[in-house]
């Protein structure tokens, strides 16, 4: 696990410090998201970070070409490097799109090549994982690949509508999803336990991480497209190698993990953007519009209507995508019954936070208390160590707080999206 945490850190530093960089270059090409009726972000606001998370993942799987511990996972196939080409594809149908809005028809052509790569390499699913039953044809194995790849894609892409949202759910769910493909490799490979799947979610939670500290609320950029697609293609990568390409009934024995587990994680992982995604077809469809056509009636759009503040409702999806997730995985190490018992523990709770007014000013200001608390000595010491000093990094007239850009205003204090 060490190597893989390594990976992970490599591909957060190298997302975190992209990040600044990337931004600059869109201010400078014009790859601004403009304030739209849809929108949520008051103010024009860079994209490109996707940039950023393409090079974290990047790196990270340069890297991990060199570890030896890895040999096997490169030396075996050309998976890893199928993915990063896709990646890289999509990225740049996404800067594209960053730039000049292309129409979805083009994207998604752009994403079905992507997955078309990805299968050439070696990435594609050819058996479920459910008693060992085989997809015989190659061309249905080549259209069921090219399925998951473009529903993972959109599905992060549909809800990536706030700051911190999409990289959010993708770095919590990823961990999960993390863990299990490296328990999974290990009933199934004790002597060698060496895993791509576990390498692709350690460079992809990685890259969540780093940048996820420059997309927060109030968000200094956006992942945009180029982010979003790279994010759902490189977990569909490690969700077909893992599901399709592992003998469970082997892992089974060993481990006693649930047969229906192999599919159910996958799914339990992306199952808020899923869900998003799946309202969102049918609400459009249903008014005779393109499954495509953007509209405001997101699940965090309904958060923000039913009175949650723009990080409150981008915590309650966390929150919910951590129960769904964890509690899946919980059945790796726990009976099937205690791991339910955690999960329908974690549902009442989630859905007291998400729908019970009463509860969630109760865990606000619970949370506000510890903040502050935690923030008391360090505001204590500020104080002292320096009475008089004026902070010029928030004054309006300077320009951007941190950078001193004046090319873009300041980060507002109302909500953005991203």
């Amino acid at each position: 696990m060490k190597v893989y945490l390594a990976l992970l850190v490599i591909s957060a530093l190298m997302t975190y410090v992209a990040t600044p960089v990337m931004r600059h270059v869109a201010i400078r090409v014009g790859a601004i998201t403009a304030v739209r009726a849809r929108d949520v972000h008051v103010v024009p606001t860079a994209r490109l970070g996707g940039v950023a998370v393409f090079l974290g993942i990047a790196a990270g799987l340069g890297v991990a070409s060199t570890i030896p511990f890895l040999r096997g996972v490169f030396e075996t196939s050309h998976g890893a490097w199928a993915v990063l080409g896709g990646a890289a594809l999509v990225c740049a149908v996404g800067v594209l799109d960053d730039i000049w809005d292309l129409d979805w028809m083009a994207k998604l052509a752009g994403q079905i090549l992507a997955a078309l790569l990805m299968a050439w390499g070696g990435i594609q699913l050819v058996a479920l994982p459910i008693g060992g039953r085989t997809i015989g044809d190659s061309y249905l194995s080549l259209i069921a690949t090219v399925v998951v790849v473009v529903v993972a894609i959109n599905a992060v892409n549909f809800v990536d509508g706030l700051d911190g949202l999409a990289a959010g759910v993708v770095a919590i769910g990823g961990t999960a999803f993390m863990v299990y493909t490296y328990v999974l490799a290990r009933g199934a490979s004790p002597g060698d336990y060496s895993s791509l799947a576990t390498v692709m979610t350690a460079v992809m939670v990685g890259a969540c991480l780093g940048f996820l500290p420059h997309n927060v609320h109030p968000a200094r950029i956006f992942m945009g497209d180029s982010g979003s697609m790279v994010l759902g293609l490189v977990f569909a990568a490690a969700a077909i190698t893992v599901t399709g390409q592992i003998d469970t009934s082997v892992v089974g024995q060993r481990e006693q993990l649930p047969a229906f587990l192999p599919i159910l994680l996958p799914l339990a992982v992306v199952a808020v953007p899923l869900i998003d995604m799946s309202l969102a077809f049918v609400r459009r469809l249903g008014r005779g519009q393109s499954p495509f056509k953007p509209d405001a009636h997101h699940l965090h759009h309904r958060l923000l209507r039913s009175g949650h503040s723009h990080r409150w409702a981008v915590a309650v999806l966390w929150l919910w995508t951590s129960v769904l997730a964890f509690g899946t995985v919980s059945m790796v190490f726990l009976p099937v019954n205690y791991a339910g018992a955690i999960l329908g523990s974690g549902f009442v709770v989630a859905a007291m936070i998400t729908f019970s007014p009463a509860v969630r000013r109760l865990v606000r200001r619970l949370w506000q208390a510890v903040g502050a608390a935690a923030a008391e000595p360090a505001m204590r010491v500020g104080a002292l160590g320096h009475p008089r000093v004026r902070d010029h990094s928030a004054d309006p007239t300077t320009g951007d707080a941190t950078t001193g850009d004046a090319t873009t205003p300041p980060p507002s204090k109302e909500p953005s999206s991203g």
